[in-house]
């Protein structure tokens, strides 16, 4: 029997891993399931070119618990390993980092995630057991099989034993504070987050299945019951297929795979496969979007080599895409990284450019093949492309050829079509092109019908970072500017060189003016009298576009720097001097009647906006009833 040192100069390595990664203690599991793929792996390749003689077969990764013992069994038949392999991997390699390790990350373990960074993922082991035994057997028929033991301490032990299969049992000795990991549950809970995908079968206790009854089976007969081994595990799930090996039924049904509970089908699906400059393969799925961005996020699971990392892949996938489902797989990405890392990484920006790239095209394919069908999932995906259009400009100039801009009547048009159908009739007398919008057709209704009384298209966009999008238009494509078309009478917002005269004499506009500033209360409302088109409304409230949306982009983040979060909200109350009822108003001779009017006139405007509530609106109903009296 050998005994020795473990090659680390410094005593307390094992305390350190376990304290610094005690908050992560769980990926013990992960790292030694890890090994033993690789292990199995290796020897699949070896097999396959002749340089080893063993029989490849169907190997498995089996996982015991045994919880009387209180002794975790990780069990592979890959490679093996000799003696020597042993004193060389476990003994030496694993901590010719140690110490580089403790002054790197003597602050920040915990979030840096040492293991995998220094050949420690064996040692992760350490983090849950007291003792660790390793029974290994090379793949090489004439080596011994090998025995190794380790407590903790810097102290191993290495002999010989009688283990006559190949490849490598690991026996953790539970410790106290880590009894959790001898329950069924938990490891079970384990192996479904961090293994569910992984390239070897892996057998996790037994499980019952019912044998289907023959077919000349009597009416009364049983079903035989028989136990059979339970694999966990999908060792070919479909990302790591060929698109051409699938169709669309297969995509759904992974989607179910990965999110079991989510019973809504995606709306479609990008096949991610790159291998130069660096290895990349994944699917993502849009779901249908709801309107809190929030809610969407940390649904793409990110692995490496089939083994589960995180579902924080921010940094890999641009923000724009962590709404989207699904799962992306790169060897390019360590198993274990930190935040820090991965902003700096290179290779890391490299893949999030190709993912961005490759969803622009994947859109434009499915807006060109099927222009109806895109259209009529535009309401459930175009939260992703706008975020995508704000916050990536590379995805900004390709999103030209997808990204629809509805009407309140049902028709979709790029912004090319958009600008081309309306240029003629919405350019204004200084040459800007005019872009009229609602956000809400009922609210907005009034306003809408005068509108397209006009010709105009009006445009809805009512998803919450609009606003942001707007900005962003307006200061890239050239004199354009959008309006809701409540922001002003719709001769204003697209003002022409015929504007109407006033019927009103200087005096009577005097009169008016003054008239209004007593009866209407200034502290929520600005007079504007306007000479409209006779048959425009008579009284108008109107929100001036750039205060709303400044209002608008502050409440979905963004516009702080104008300060008017706390603003009290004004309006305009545009008044048409060639209404018939403005007229009335002034021929009028009972002052009372004509505050009457006024204010009557007043809340008709208000309730068109939906701003007549409480006190005033019980008001307005008991005056309208008198005044029909």
């Amino acid at each position: 029997m050998a005994k020795g040192n473990i090659n680390v100069s410094v005593e307390n390595i094992f305390p350190l891993i376990k304290k610094f990664l005690y908050s992560d203690h769980e990926i013990f599991l992960r790292e030694l399931i890890s090994n033993g793929t690789d292990a199995t792996l290796k020897l699949k390749h070896l097999t396959s070119i002749g340089e080893s003689k063993s029989e490849y077969g169907n190997p498995f990764i089996e996982v015991k618990i045994d919880k009387e013992g209180k002794k975790l069994h990780i069990i592979d038949q890959g490679l093996g390993m000799t003696a020597e392999e042993v004193e060389k991997y476990i003994n030496q390699v694993a901590f010719s980092g140690a110490e580089e390790f403790l002054d790197k990350y003597k602050d920040s373990a915990k979030d840096s995630g040492i293991i995998g960074h220094f050949g420690l993922g064996f040692y992760s082991a350490f983090m849950v057991a007291e003792k660790v035994e390793i029974l290994t057997k090379s793949h090489k028929a004439d080596e011994p099989a090998a025995h190794w033991v380790c407590d903790g301490s810097p102290e191993f032990t290495l002999d010989t034993c009688d283990k006559q299969d190949r490849g490598t049992e690991i026996i953790l000795h539970i410790a106290e504070d880590s009894t959790e990991f001898l329950e069924d549950s938990r490891i079970s809970a384990l192996l479904q987050k961090y293994n569910k995908f992984m390239p070897i079968p892996i057998k996790f206790g037994t499980k019952e299945e019912t044998l289907p009854l023959p077919e000349d089976a009597k009416e009364d007969a049983t079903p035989e019951k028989i136990t059979v081994d339970n694999f966990i595990n999908n060792p070919n799930p479909a990302w790591t297929k060929q698109p051409t090996e699938l169709e669309d039924k297969d995509y759904k049904s992974f989607y179910r795979e990965l999110y079991p509970t989510q019973f809504e089908e995606p709306l479609f699906h990008i096949h991610l496969n790159v291998d130069y400059p660096f290895n990349l393969t994944g699917i993502l799925y849009f779901p249908k979007m709801t309107q809190d961005m929030a809610m969407q996020k940390d649904k793409i699971q990110l692995y490496q080599n089939q083994v589960y990392v995180t579902d924080n892949v921010e940094g890999i996938v641009p923000e724009f895409l962590t709404m989207l489902r699904g799962v992306i797989d790169s060897p390019d990405i360590p198993l274990n990284v930190s935040r820090s890392y991965l902003q700096a990484d290179g290779a890391v920006k490299k893949i999030s450019s190709y993912i961005t790239r490759k969803v622009a095209d994947k859109l434009k394919s499915l807006f060109n093949e099927n222009r109806e069908d895109f259209e009529s999932k535009w309401n459930d995906i175009k939260v992703v492309i706008e975020y995508g259009m704000l916050s990536e400009d590379k995805f900004f100039e390709k999103a030209d050829a997808f990204a629809l801009y509805p009407t309140v009547d049902g028709n979709y048009y790029t912004y090319e079509e958009l600008t081309e159908k309306i240029k003629e009739n919405q350019t204004d007398k200084d040459g800007k092109l005019i872009l009229l919008y609602a956000s809400d057709t009922d609210a907005q209704h009034t306003y809408i019908e005068a509108a397209k009384a006009k010709n105009y298209e009006v445009l809805l966009l009512d998803s919450p970072i609009v606003p942001h999008l707007m900005q962003k238009l307006e200061s890239t494509k050239e004199n354009i500017t959008f309006a809701r078309v409540d922001a002003d009478s719709i001769d204003k917002l697209i003002k022409k060189e015929d504007s109407a005269i006033s019927k009103l004499s200087e005096d009577e506009t005097k009169t008016l003016d003054e008239l209004l500033k007593e009866v209407i209360p200034s502290e929520k409302f600005m007079v504007q009298l306007e000479a409209l088109d006779s048959d425009a409304a008579p009284f108008m409230i109107t929100q001036p576009e750039f205060m709303r949306r400044m209002k608008e982009m502050q409440a979905s983040g963004g516009g702080g720097m104008f300060g008017m979060g706390n603003m009290p909200e004004m309006y305009n109350l545009v008044v048409n001097t060639n209404s018939a009822l403005v007229g009335d108003i002034l021929a009028t001779e009972a002052k009372e009647k004509k505050e009457q009017l006024i204010t009557q006139s007043l809340d008709l405007a208000r309730l068109s906006q939906g701003l007549l509530k409480g006190k005033e609106l019980s008001d307005f109903i008991k005056r309208s009833y008198e005044m029909i009296k």
